[in-house]
């Protein structure tokens, strides 16, 4: 009889090998699960491990274990080429500006249906098949997004395109006490108008509203590259200030990217990453093992230290984050506190 963690295909020598491996890789990773339990981690989910069926697949698996490891996991998703793909098969016009998708009242309409009537249960039932109970919502589910409209950050009219300028974060604290929260990016305004919402600034938004201890984005690149055209130049850890006096030289998809990595930063969570969603396991490997993936932003360093911070009364466990209310706040989803 095969026990669990055996491989039936090594015999002799090589399996004692291969467990003694295993061993020492949750060892390494022990340390990163005590200091993640109970914290809550927004994930944006995007990219080839999107559309990937094997990096969709290893996403639901990894979202599963961190559940069962005791971390929160909050995803929020677009879903970009899906939404182009219906379109062009509608023969609707395709225009980005600076990024972000420009949005008719009938684009809007079509993105909200696919967005949270077919990829949202999509990875919904992924996720609940890996053994984790998943739950479906979008910005609309328990008033989650309060929005208004947005323009590019030229100034230029984009249509339908939404900001968040409140996040509501009641139904998630009770919907993620339990249960894995999947959020579309779509949300409306108070007169009851739809708006498309960038993943990345809706995945920041609900990240600085919970008080997240750490927001993660999936994208199809490495990371941030100060030339793109060079391997060379990728950025591994920048603070708030570089990135900000940067930004305004980032074109393309990566511009929303770092703007979101900035405002996650800028409204108190400690981490901010941009991972390659190519890379199998990418959000295992940079919560649980020695070697960072991708491009870090944190906030600027205290420009006054305190001289004499009082112990950690436990140096197993971080101490509480600067958005905790009390010693219990990460036992479910963040404070529960509005942004």
């Amino acid at each position: 009889m095969t026990e669990v963690g055996e491989n039936p295909e090594l015999t002799g020598p090589e399996q004692p090998v291969r467990t003694q491996r295993d061993v020492v890789t949750l060892l390494e990773a022990l340390p990163y699960i005590r200091e993640f339990h109970g914290r809550t981690v927004v994930i944006k989910y995007g990219g080839a491990a999107m559309t990937d069926p094997m990096l969709k697949q290893e996403f639901a698996r990894d979202i599963t274990l961190l559940k069962y490891v005791g971390i929160n996991p909050v995803i929020v998703h677009g879903g970009g080429p899906e939404i182009t793909a219906y379109m062009e098969r509608l023969d609707m016009p395709v225009k980005f500006v600076e990024g972000l998708r420009v949005s008719d009242a009938e684009t809007v309409k079509l993105a909200k249906m696919v967005l949270v009537g077919k990829v949202n249960k999509d990875i919904v039932l992924l996720i609940n098949r890996h053994g984790q109970p998943a739950v479906g919502l979008s910005g609309d589910d328990g008033r989650l997004f309060h929005c208004s409209r947005l323009a590019s950050p030229s100034g230029q009219d984009i249509g339908f395109v939404g900001r968040i300028d409140h996040v509501d974060t009641g139904v998630l604290t009770h919907v993620g006490s339990d249960y894995i929260p999947v959020i579309a990016s779509v949300g409306a305004d108070e007169h009851g108008n739809s708006y498309n919402i960038n993943a990345d600034d809706a995945a920041a938004a609900v990240a600085a509203a919970l008080g997240a201890y750490k927001a993660m984005f999936l994208t199809d690149v490495a990371g941030w590259f100060r030339d793109p055209s060079d391997p060379g130049t990728l950025v591994a850890e920048a603070t708030a200030t570089e990135l900000r006096e940067a930004l305004a030289g980032v074109g393309g998809g990566m511009r929303p990217k770092l703007a979101a990595c900035l405002h996650a930063v800028e409204g108190g969570v400690p981490s901010a990453v941009i991972l390659d969603g190519r890379v199998p396991h990418s959000l295992l490997l940079e919560l649980f093992t020695n070697e960072g993936q991708g491009t870090m932003i944190v906030p600027d360093p205290d420009p006054d230290p305190d001289p004499d911070p009082d112990p950690d009364p436990d140096p197993g466990r971080v101490l509480p984050n600067q958005n905790d209310n009390d010693s219990d706040s990460h036992s479910h989803l963040g404070s529960g506190e509005g942004a």
